[in-house]
Formats: C-alpha cells, structure tokens, sequence
C-alpha cells in the first residue's frame, strides 16, 4: 500500500486505537481492501499515520478477535473472507430496477399533517439570547448522576435482569419509584397496576387515543392548544370542540356537554402557561361526572408555581376514577431521554400495555433501570430543586425586565410560574415579521400561530420561555427586544422630549412627590402601588392580595428624582426625568425611554412624616 487509506480525526472523541480499528472495519466492509490481498504490516501503516506501532497492532489484533482479520503465518494480515459468505451481490439488472420506483404517494392510505409548526433554528444555542422553551439546557444537565445510576443498571445481575425477554412488563423498581416518589409530589396514589411505562408523555396520548376515541367521540381542547394532540385526533377522524381558555384555565360551560372527554393541561396550560384554579378544576370533574365524561389531564410539565403554593394534580381530586393523568421524565431531564408514563383505573392500563405491545413492546428497560437508580438514590430529588430554583430565577427575572422595560408595549399573561410566559403586544403587531427581525439582532421568540386550531390566531401574540437561556442574559435580552420595538414603532410611543406635561426639577420636584402614593398596573396586570414617604423612604406593594412588596428610599440630585428599591428593578439606583400631566406623573430614565407612568395622589397624613413610618 502506497499510501494510507484512512485519516485520523484529531477532534474525534474516539481514542487513536478505536478509530483506526473503526477506519479499518469500514475499509474491509466497503472493500477498499480488496479480498485476498494482504493489509499494510503494522510498522508501516503507524509510520503512515505517525502513531505508535503498538497503538496499530492492538488495534490489529481487535479486528482479528472479531473476525475481519486472519492471520498467515510468515504472511502477514489479510482480509477474512468468509466475512462475506451469505452477502448479496447486485446484478446490473437489479440497479436498472432500483430505478424503476413506485408511486408511493398514490399508494399511501394515511398521512400526518404538520402545518404551522415554529421550527426552532438547529443552531439555536448560537444565538446569545435564545427565548425558546423546551430546548435542552446542556449546563444543567446532571451528567455525574446519570453515569452513577447508568453504572449501577450496567452491572452483571442487572443485566440478566433487563436483558432477556420480558414479555410487555416494565422494569417494576421504576414502577415503584414513579409510585413513591414521584406521584405524592401531585397528591396522587396508585398501584403498581395502575401504572404504565410509555415512550414519552406523547406515546401515552397515543395510546389513550386510540383507545377511548374515534369518529363518534367528540372531544373537548383547549383553545389555544397542544398541536399534537390536536393532530392525534384529527388522525383518527374525531370531532374536535375547541373550549376557549382565560385566566383561570379551559373554561367549563355548556360547550362541554356534547363531549365524552376532556384534554386539559391544568398545571402550566400549554402554551399560555395559566394555571387552572381549584374552582375551575372542581367545575370540570363535576361537569365530566354530570355527563359521564372522562378526563385526559396532560401534567407534562409539574405544577412548578413560584408566586403560590401549587395546587393538586385533577387525578388526585378525581373521587369517580374519570381521570387519565399522564405526565414524563423527558421534560425533566432532557428531551432524549424519551420516557413517560401514565396513570389511570387498571382496566385501561391493561388495554393500553396490550396496545403498546404492539407497537415497541415496552420502552427500553435499561433505560427504565437506570432511571429507576437515577430516582433512588435521590439524584432527582435533589436535580428537581435544583432546577426549580434556576428556572425561577430566570422567569422572575423575565417577568420583572419586561414589566421594567417593556411595560408600555407588552401585557402578560397571569402565570404563576412554568418554563414559558405569553406576551401580547400592541393590536398592530406582526409577531413573524418581529421573530425574522429579533434573530437578526440574535434573539429568538416563539410566535404562537400553530397553537391555533382556527386561523384566528392573534397576530401580536408571541411566547418567551426560559429552559434555553441563561440568567445573566435576560435582561440584557429583553433590552435588545425593547430596541427592536421602539425601532418598528417609533413616533408611537412617548418619550421624554415628545411627551406632554410640565418638567418638574429641583424644589419643585420635591414638592410634587413628597407625601404621595403612584397608583398603576404593572405588565402582567397586578395593581402597583408606590408610597413616597416625606421621609425618604419608599414602600411598594405589588399583586392582587398585595404579596409582593419592597422598600426603598427616593431622593433628589441634579435636578432628577433618584429611587432605590431592596429588590425591585434590581435593587439599583435608577435616575429619572419626571412631567407631571395632570395627575399623571411619567418617569423616563437617562436615554429618555418611559418607565413608569401612574396616577398620583396626595397623602391625608403627607404633613405627617411618622404617619408614614413604614413599620
């Protein structure tokens, strides 16, 4: 051999010994290595690849163990060709009718429709400021734990365990840990027998599905909706009533009564992230047990709520055995991992194993075993507190830079907590158009259009989620997404030089403030109020029972009005130019951008400084 037929990959997570045992196999199963002749000797070929001789020849010796090599004695290494018996050769006549194909689209009987999906850029992690929800987040991945549970599913008597048949059973040690650990954090008890292993959350609603609808089962969704499961059941020809969903969840009313099941998705509704109250939950069982209807509650993401106390799975309420809770470990851990589960009377979880059967047998019980270690020995405990904390701070963090910086453009839905929030911006706002401009200036947003059954999709509507982003990014972020909207609507909204209302400095600053309350409504629509004390100190009070509330101190310095909260707007001293029109009292920051605007009121006791004494 003149040259060498291989090239070693210097960035290849391979070591030197496996890849070219890895070229090589390609090399003999390709017949680059002609059959018969001899193979480089082991000097030579290290000499060509500049390695270590002995690096080739363990690499040799891996290939004769596994039967590509034979040895001739006083020969050399040539290629085994009995490697090829039973191989099917290609006539030229069977390349002549490769090329003759069928017309598989006349011939295909079913097909899926994918219409008005948002396709996430593959390269999204290149863009600093990806808002996209349900990326996985590599940095809070946890890799040691995984290795230590996958060792302990590796070793040899576990093997024996999972690595036989085993029928269409699941690997019962995840059984017992979805069961005791998992389910109480949603208030729910099951057996054993009322618990199924699936291939994610979405083969779950596979299976339901297929079992419970069809053309004569009509089926209630949430409006805007889950796209796939709307897909699943236009699959199956099923008539679909499209329930609207408001503030407090999937509305239950008359629309309902013509459905024999309800799909909600009660803890983060998807996609405006709403959580269903416990008047609405009660409502929808005593409307399903009212008409003999079941539920299909879709818990994909826990009810992780920052704001309140979360509020029970419906499965746990459910006094009449008509809820099918399915939820996963996917969106947990990573999107790869693939495996879900679900929970329901053990008549269906009998149908379902018998369905599923068909269709992968059982999802891949190494994978099941070592999410089961992966459980037990407290890695998801701690990895769940872990994450529940990091997505927190990043979604105050984007609850609170939007109402700072974009409260006179954008509304919020009122979430609780979740991975996501909606946002709405002003009635002439094309979200397409603003998403192609965002990622030219390297942010991401998710319009919402394929949520959508109808094509009555709000236009100005768009999502931002967390899971992709880091925490230090956000606010920059939501500046860069301030800039882009003052650039695509400009001479629409006010600004210190356009605005109207007297320039208030100095004394007569003073004056106007001290002793008084600003009255507003932040971005996601909770009443704000802001005492500015006569004696320097500020109290603020923030959401409908008033359960977010901070203190500060105000001052005056060259001729602005300077504020500084404990927490609020990052417990950093903000500047401001203050016009006062009327009685309502604007601040706009140093470049002149609108912060705040709020009606202002003077104080009874505002003569009274101790009257005002925040203790």
């Amino acid at each position: 051999m003149s040259e060498a037929i291989i090239y070693l990959d210097p960035d290849s997570p391979l070591n030197l010994q496996s890849q070219i045992r890895q070229k090589l196999a390609e090399a003999i199963l390709n017949e680059s290595f002609p059959r018969g002749r001899r193979l480089p000797s082991s000097r030579k070929l290290a000499d060509q690849l500049k390695v270590a001789r002995n690096t080739v020849v363990l690499a040799y010796q891996q290939l004769i163990d596994e039967g590509y090599l034979i040895s001739r004695e006083r020969s050399g290494l040539y290629v085994n060709e009995a490697l090829f018996e039973g191989r099917v050769t290609h006539t030229e006549e069977d390349a002549a009718a490769a090329g003759r194909r069928s017309d598989w689209h006349r011939k295909l009987r079913g097909r899926v429709t994918l219409d008005r999906d948002f396709n996430c850029p593959p390269n999204w992690q290149q863009y600093p400021y990806p808002f996209i929800d349900g990326q996985f987040d590599q940095s809070l991945y946890p890799v040691k734990e995984w290795r230590d549970a996958s060792r302990m599913a590796l070793g040899v008597r576990e093997i024996n365990e999972w690595a036989g048949e085993t029928g269409d059973r699941d690997d019962p040690q995840l059984i017992e840990q979805i069961r005791t650990r998992i389910l109480p954090r949603r208030g729910i008890q099951a057996r054993p027998e009322e618990i199924l292993i699936t291939v994610g959350a979405q083969q779950a609603l596979h299976l339901v599905v297929e079992l419970l609808a069809d053309s004569s089962t009509s089926v209630a969704l949430e409006e805007p909706g889950y796209p796939d499961m709307r897909r699943l059941l236009a699959q199956r020809g099923v008539p679909l009533v499209y329930q609207p969903v408001d503030e407090r969840g999937m509305q239950v009313d008359e629309r309902l009564d013509a459905c024999q099941l309800y799909y909600v998705t009660p803890s983060h509704q998807t996609p405006t992230a709403v959580t269903m109250s416990m008047d609405r939950r009660e409502a929808l069982l005593s409307k399903a047990a009212e008409r003999d209807a079941l539920i299909i509650e879709d818990d994909f993401e826990f009810e992780s709520n920052y704001l309140q106390s979360p509020h029970p799975a419906l499965r746990s309420i459910d006094q009449d055995d008509r809820v099918i809770y399915v939820s996963c470990l996917s969106k947990v851990l990573s999107p790869g991992l693939r495996l879900g589960f679900m929970v329901a009377a053990p008549e269906v979880i009998r149908e379902a194993r018998k369905l599923r059967r068909l269709i992968v047998r059982h999802p891949p019980l190494n994978n099941q075993r070592t999410a089961a270690y992966f459980l037990s020995l407290g890695h998801y405990d701690s990895f769940l507190m872990h994450m529940h904390k990091t997505f927190e701070e990043r979604w105050i963090a984007l609850r609170r830079a939007l109402n700072y910086y974009m409260l006179f453009y954008v509304e919020m839905a009122p979430a609780q907590g979740g991975t996501a929030l909606w946002v709405r911006g002003p009635e002439d706002l094309d979200v397409r158009y603003v998403a192609r401009e965002a990622a030219k200036r390297g942010l991401l947003i998710e319009p919402v259009d394929h949520y959508y059954a109808t094509r009555n999709a709000p236009r100005n509507c768009f999502r931002m989620g967390i899971t992709s982003i880091p925490h230090e990014r956000i606010r920059d972020g939501v500046l860069q997404l301030r800039d882009l909207f003052h650039d695509l609507t400009q001479n629409k909204t006010e600004t210190f030089a356009s605005a109207k209302g007297a320039h208030l400095r100095g004394e007569v600053l003073d004056k106007a403030v001290r002793g008084t309350t600003m009255i507003c409504t932040i971005a996601y629509g909770d009443p704000c109020t802001i005492e500015i004390c006569p004696d320097g100190t500020l109290i603020g009070i923030a959401g409908n029972a008033g359960e977010d509330r901070d203190e500060g101190r105000w001052w005056i310095e060259n001729n602005r009005w300077h504020r500084q909260w404990s927490r609020w707007a990052w417990g950093e001293a903000g500047v401001y130019d203050v016009r006062l029109d009327g009685d309502i009292i604007k601040l706009f920051d140093e470049e002149g951008w609108l912060i705040d605007r709020a009606v202002l009121r003077r104080n009874p006791e505002a003569d009274s400084i101790a009257a005002c004494d925040p203790a």
